[in-house]
């Protein structure tokens, strides 16, 4: 008689995993012909030591697992084909999940061909609870990138999208079906995407990226840049940027911050540290770097300084109310006749300035001239609050000399030439 038994248990017993092997008897029922310790720990059964084998199927499986277990090795037996099947056992104080491979195995015993099943068990329930665990962290990480208030973008090693939050979605306009696997490009306007991936290839080279990865990051002026939405428009950005190296490839996220507001605030800060808040015309700042602009370069350039002619006498009669609707007109008309390369800016008081690239001295003469004309005629529509003020002015025009380049000698001529305009009798222009 064949030693197959035997030799099939201290084979089983040596095992780490959970083994069985599973025969019939002469009736045809399942027996157990042989198992090891771990087999009998999964299913929660204990083998007395004068216990001999085949023990039968039903005594050592659980009930609430038999069923399933019992058709798997039915057809396995049928088919002579491998099956698998996972199971959880539930005992007392846990359940346990176990992957079961079923194995058809012939062999000769007394002189006959006999199929018994090869069972091996894996506990699964350790890569379960990772897998759970995993789960739930990719979950919170979803609900944390979606409910951010800021858009979160990440792209791979060839710069192509794989994350785009809600945040995102309405920043730009996109789905995130329409931009998964899109080139990060996708997002910037038209004139920063020629030169955009040897930024980031430059970005993910540098010394310092390594340093921000050891500091938080951080959004200010600095990191601001722009993005495209959708429909065309510009969007003015803040952005962070990680990098991240996942298994030897380096990905990049970035969380961006919409700065339109800022931007907008920003913008109407800069307008107005360059700007007559009574007038709305330049302020003396904006003059200044103007003309010294221009002096920076070899073109002709005329200026004329303006002041309005007893002007205190005018806040006396009227009030300041009307001094100051006496000066809002005059910024008016000067504006009326000012070319689109030409500035007319207030000076400061009641005086008034213009520059004028290209103009030579005869032609900021007549420029001068026509403007002090239509002052003194009224030769201009205003809605007065009261009565029309009638009111002249003076001027005094320079035109630079070759390679001058001194802005403040040049206004001191202009300014003297004002000053003689009004020594001789005010309302005219006089040339310095």
């Amino acid at each position: 008689m064949s030693d197959w038994p035997s030799k099939a248990r201290e084979f089983v017993d040596g095992i780490a995993i959970s083994v069985a092997i599973v025969g019939r008897d002469e009736r045809g029922e399942l027996v157990v012909t042989a198992c090891n310790n771990h087999f009998l720990q999964m299913t929660g059964g204990e083998r007395a030591d004068n216990q001999a084998f085949p023990i039968p199927f039903d005594t050592l499986i659980p009930d609430h697992v038999r069923l399933e277990f019992r058709e798997k090795l039915q057809q396995c037996f049928a088919s002579e084909g491998a099956q698998e099947l996972e199971q959880a056992y539930d005992f007392r104080k846990d359940t346990q999940s176990w992957r079961l491979s079923l194995k058809p195995i012939r062999h000769a015993n007394g002189g006959a061909n006999v199929v018994e099943i090869l069972v091996t068990g894996f506990d699964i329930a350790p890569k379960m609870h990772l897998t759970h665990e995993r789960e739930v962290n990719a979950s919170r990480y979803r609900a944390v990138v979606d409910s951010a208030y800021d858009a979160i973008v990440a792209i791979d090693q060839q710069h192509n999208i794989t994350l785009f939050n809600r945040a995102a979605e309405n920043l730009f306009g996109y789905t995130s079906a329409e931009v998964l696997g899109r080139p990060i490009e996708t997002l910037l306007p038209e004139k920063f995407r020629a030169h955009h991936s040897r930024h980031v290839r430059q970005f993910a080279d540098s010394p310092l990226t390594s340093l921000r990865q050891s500091t938080a990051p951080r959004m200010d002026e600095s990191n601001s840049v722009y993005g495209q939405h959708r429909d065309g428009s510009i969007i003015p950005v803040e952005i962070a940027i990680s990098k991240i190296d996942v298994d030897g490839v380096t990905e990049f996220t970035a969380v961006v911050r919409d700065i339109t507001d800022r931007a907008r605030q920003m913008e109407l800060l800069k307008k107005q540290a360059v700007t007559d808040a009574l007038t709305g015309l330049p302020n003396r700042r904006e003059f200044l770097e103007f003309v010294d602009k221009v002096l920076g370069t070899d073109d002709v350039l005329s200026v004329f300084i303006l002041d309005i002619d007893f002007f205190k006498k005018i806040n006396d009669s009227y009030g300041h109310d009307i001094g100051d609707e006496v000066l809002r007109v005059l910024a008016k008309v000067g504006m009326s006749i000012t070319h689109e390369s030409n500035l007319f800016a207030r000076w400061g008081g009641e005086e008034f300035v213009a520059a004028l690239p290209g103009a030579d001295a005869d032609l900021v003469r007549r420029f001068a001239e026509e403007l002090r004309q239509r002052i003194e005629q009224q030769d201009f529509e205003h809605a007065w609050h009261l009565k029309p003020i009638p009111f002249t002015v003076s001027i005094g025009v320079v035109t630079r000399a070759e390679g001058e380049r001194d802005v403040d000698a040049l206004m001191k001529r202009a300014d003297r030439a004002l000053y003689r305009a009004k020594k001789l009798g005010r309302n005219r222009v006089e040339v310095g």
